[in-house]
């Protein structure tokens, strides 16, 4: 085991054991994913089958050797994962193709709908959609009228409008007109309508994601005074809400690859997780009380922004990247990961054909993998927070940046160095601003102070964003395909290999000696042979 100066372990041994779990359920996810219920059916009782098998076999050698008996188990394990996720994929494909809205999908023939509002709209821009900006809903099924019959189901919809749909609020049923279409593969949602009406409220329920709403509109409010990049980052950076983000800001902060800071990530979690904490120890609350305080505070963020896909991902991976940099979870950062991965594939298998998700995982990866290990290279004489603040960057970058220019091939030299000096700003906007949302609701004054404080941050997060995009070759064109991934693969690893010899000269060295000296014994060894 590798050991700083200080005798401190550096590199602990991994614990691979949930690795093929991750792997097996994610590829039985990605492909039942796009197929019918019966191949998605057929290849969770074929996975059910390895997995008895496999099962059976440790069994028979259990007076073996323990790695001897663990390998199969592992492998048993997997498959057994992987064919619970197939058969989450053929339930609900069973669902899509058989169920009550079967004969309506897809037949454009038109529909009387009423539905209940699940989440806020979204903007869904559609280049060659002549009607402008459309609108992203999702919504339930109440009921529907189609043809004189009347269904009535309990199914989740995405609602495709106009700007008419803007304005409608979690908990409003509507009720509205228009086609159901076929979901594309991969997404949970039974069918897409589209609505050819405006919605009329027929009323509306209880719904804490409506209340929450109310408190993002709070805060915009609040932050309306600030300078417009601050007023419209300041409510993005902390709810996700970019409805008053300026698009040059958002094209700038693209460009140097700062968009994530205006998205609800694991970083924001994190923060949020470790203020409660941080509280919690102040107020000497027992372990339990404080592991519960703080949970709570993280539920309390994540209703408030939204509990969608995206956030409740958000706050897993960020619950398990803080305790890998603060040594938590005894040690196992990573076994933590993969459990978490595999929890959230199999209670919505279309996670694993999100690049979203994939970022995520990715990125977390690399701050349980990297983060540490390169904090560690740093001297002495540089702060443990500037370390950390540029190993963790660094580290979510190496493993992202394939995956990056897969989707967008280009590439932003500036990147990795405006996050890093965009990071300490992040931590004030974050915390400050969500301590703003409760003050806000009641009285914008009411949260003068602390929006004040969180939108000088966000002015200095908005100021790196726009000078490094205004620099020459901040948008660099990347090649396309396999070649363009190979290539980012390839420069990360070299990136990681110039930071290790520009911060650990003597670890270089003694590198150097060592391969001199083997140089020097296989040349001897061959000048004896003639």
């Amino acid at each position: 085991m590798a050991e700083d100066s200080e005798g401190n372990p550096l590199l602990r041994r991994l614990d691979l054991r949930l690795v093929p779990a991750v792997l097996v359920t994610w590829a039985a996810a990605l492909a039942c994913g796009v197929l019918a219920a019966g191949w998605s059916a057929t290849i969770g009782i074929v996975l059910a089958c390895v997995g008895s098998a496999l099962l059976l076999y440790s069994r028979l050698r259990a007076t073996t050797a323990s790695r001897a008996r663990t390998v199969p188990a592992t492998l048993a394990l997997a498959c057994v994962l992987g064919a619970v996720a197939a058969g989450h994929c053929a339930f609900a494909a069973g669902e899509r193709d058989q169920g009550p809205l079967a004969a309506v999908v897809g037949t454009q023939a038109g529909v009387v709908i009423k539905v209940r509002v699940t989440g806020s709209p979204s903007e869904a821009p559609q280049p060659g959609h002549s009607g402008g900006t459309r609108w992203s809903v999702p919504a339930s099924l109440v009921d529907l009228t189609s043809g004189g019959n009347v269904i009535r189901d309990s199914a989740s919809l995405v609602v495709m409008g106009d700007d008419a749909w803007r304005d409608v609020r979690p908990g409003q049923l509507l009720r509205t007109t228009g086609t159901l279409k076929e979901i594309r593969p991969g997404q949970s949602e039974a069918a897409v309508l589209t609505a050819t009406t405006r919605p009329v409220v027929m009323g509306s329920v209880f719904d804490l994601q409506d209340s929450a709403a109310k408190l993002r509109e709070h805060l915009r409010d609040a932050a309306g005074w600030l300078p417009p990049d601050a007023a419209g980052l300041l409510p993005g950076m902390v709810t996700g809400d970019t409805s008053e983000l300026p698009e040059s800001l958002e094209a700038d902060m693209k460009t140097t690859g700062m968009v994530h800071l205006t998205a609800v990530s694991g970083a924001n979690c994190s923060l949020i997780l470790g203020g409660f904490i941080l509280v919690a120890r102040i107020l000497r609350l027992a372990r339990p009380f404080a592991a519960a305080f703080a949970g709570c505070g993280l539920a309390a963020f994540v209703v408030l922004v939204g509990p969608e896909p995206s956030v409740l991902r958000a706050a897993v991976m960020g619950f398990v990247g803080m305790a890998a940099l603060t040594g938590g979870l005894r040690g196992r950062p990573l076994t933590f990961l993969c459990l978490a991965t595999v929890v959230l594939l199999l209670l919505d298998p279309t996670l694993a054909t999100s690049f979203g998700f994939l970022l995520s995982v990715l990125a977390t990866l690399g701050i349980v993998l990297l983060a540490s290990r390169i904090a560690s290279w740093f001297p002495d004489a540089i702060p443990r927070w500037l370390a950390v603040g540029v190993s963790v960057p660094l580290s979510a970058q190496v493993l992202c940046g394939p995956v990056i220019v897969a989707l967008q091939p280009q590439f932003s030299p500036y990147a990795l160095i405006a996050n890093v000096i965009a990071g300490p700003l992040v931590a004030p906007v974050t915390i400050l601003g969500s301590l703003a949302v409760p003050l806000s609701a009641i009285h914008p004054w009411a949260a003068a102070l602390p929006t004040a404080l969180a939108g000088a941050s966000a002015i200095g997060v908005a100021g790196v964003a726009r000078f490094f995009a205004g620099l020459p070759g901040a948008a660099l064109p990347w090649a396309e395909g396999p070649a363009g991934i190979v290539a980012m693969a390839v420069s990360s690893a070299v990136t990681m290999l110039i930071v290790w010899t520009s911060l650990q000269p003597s670890g270089v060295l003694r590198w150097i000696v060592v391969l001199h000296h083997r140089l020097i014994v296989v040349l001897g060894r061959l000048d004896r042979r003639r």
